[in-house]
C-alpha cells in the first residue's frame, strides 16, 4: 500500500489499538513560526487606517524637519541663541556636538521610519515606535543635562509619545485586546 493510499484511508491502527508512528507525528511548524509558535507579523501599510498612517507621517515629518533645522542651527548657527552657560554642567563646550547628535540620531531615526513608511515596509510601524522613543529619550537627556525646561521640551516629548502610541495602534497591539473585554 502506498503512502497516498494509506492517508486517503485514514489513520492506520496498529495491532495494539494505537496509531502508527506515521500518525503520531506533529505537524510541521507554519512558515514564519519560531519553535512551533506562530510569530506575529505586523500588518501591511494598506491594512492600517488612513488616519493612523496620516498621523504617523505628520508627526514623523514634523520631528524630522525640526531635528534637521535644530542640527543646522546648533552646529552652524551658533546655538540658536541658547546661552552657553546652559552647557556648564555638561561635557560639551559648544552646541556643535549636541547639534550633530540631534541631526544624526533623532533626525536619522525619523528619516529611517519615514523611508520605511513610504516604501510600504511592514517594519515601518516598529521603526516609527523606535523613532518616537528616540525623541522622548533625547528630550529626557537634554533636560537632565541642561537642568532647564522650555515649553518646546513638552511639545517634542508629546510628539514622541503620540508617535509611539500611533505606532502601537498600527501594530495592532492597542486598543485590542485591552478594550475588547
Amino acid at each position: 500500500m502506498s503512502l497516498a493510499t494509506a492517508e486517503a484511508e485514514g489513520p492506520a491502527v496498529t495491532a495494539g489499538g494505537g496509531y502508527s508512528r506515521r500518525e503520531r507525528r506533529e505537524p510541521a511548524p507554519a512558515a514564519g513560526s519560531v519553535g512551533g509558535m506562530s510569530a506575529a507579523v505586523p500588518p501591511p501599510v494598506s491594512a492600517v487606517s488612513r488616519g493612523v498612517r496620516a498621523g504617523l507621517l505628520a508627526v514623523a515629518w514634523f520631528q524630522a524637519v525640526s531635528a534637521l533645522v535644530g542640527c543646522a542651527g546648533l552646529t552652524f548657527g551658533g546655538g540658536l541663541g541658547i546661552p552657553l552657560e546652559w552647557l556648564e554642567a555638561t561635557p560639551f563646550d559648544s552646541y556643535v556636538w549636541p547639534g550633530i547628535v540631534l541631526g544624526v540620531v533623532v533626525g536619522g531615526a525619523q528619516a529611517v521610519a519615514l523611508g520605511a513608511h513610504h516604501a510600504r515596509y511592514r517594519l515601518a510601524w516598529g521603526l516609527h515606535a523606535a523613532a518616537g522613543i528616540v525623541m522622548m529619550v533625547w528630550i529626557f537627556v537634554e533636560i537632565s543635562l541642561l537642568l532647564v525646561w522650555s515649553p518646546l521640551h513638552g511639545v517634542y516629548f508629546v510628539t514622541g509619545t503620540v508617535q509611539v502610541v500611533l505606532a502601537v495602534i498600527a501594530l495592532g497591539a492597542w486598543p485590542h485586546p485591552f478594550l475588547s473585554r
